[in-house]
């Protein structure tokens, strides 16, 4: 039995993330990274004129793979994953606020 090959970066300040290689590591296409940043899914760390120029760090990486997820199990479209994924974020955050005032509780 073969060994499948496994190409793996790490992700950081030092090395952040391509568009061309978020799209490949969502299943996606160069287009749809576009959109991610026209609805603000994710958006663009080092400012480039060409869209494949641009760079991304692992947090757009993990938001990017939350919308493909709402995309595919939900078929929601971006601008509704945007707003999901924007409330999503604010529930944890005030979550958050809650436990550190000792207010939070199990939900």
């Amino acid at each position: 039995m073969a060994n499948p090959s496994i190409d793996s970066t790490a992700l950081g300040s030092a090395h952040p993330l391509r568009a061309h290689e978020l799209a490949h590591a969502c299943g996606a296409e160069l287009g749809w990274v576009v959109q991610l940043v026209e609805v603000g899914i994710i958006e663009v760390r080092r400012p480039a004129e060409q869209p494949d120029d641009w760079c991304f760090h692992s947090a757009d990486l993990q938001c990017a793979l939350d919308a493909r997820r709402l995309e595919r199990d939900f078929g929601v479209g971006l601008d509704a994953a945007a707003l999901i994924l924007d409330l999503e974020h604010e529930v944890r955050r005030l979550k958050a606020l809650l436990s550190a005032r000792g207010l939070g509780r199990e939900i």
